[in-house]
């Protein structure tokens, strides 16, 4: 088979080849950007309990200390 008859398939599945992988791209960009806010999410999530256990630390010393249980 001549080159001239086979170039145009070889191109033909070279960009093929492409299409595909520009659509696996395209897959992975989307799913990093849900694992993206999904960490976001939790690093928030995660804000707001430290805050909530700060304020229940602060609560029982308080406790303690009207108790007179708190450590000198």
């Amino acid at each position: 088979m001549a080159l001239e008859v086979m170039a145009p398939e070889m191109l033909r599945r070279i960009q093929a080849g492409i299409d595909a992988l520009r659509e696996d791209n395209r897959e992975i960009k989307t799913r990093l950007g849900r694992l993206q806010t999904a960490i976001a999410d939790l690093q928030v999530q995660g804000a707001g309990h430290s805050v909530r256990m700060d304020r229940m630390n602060w609560r029982l010393e308080r406790v303690e200390k009207r108790l007179d249980l708190a450590d000198a």
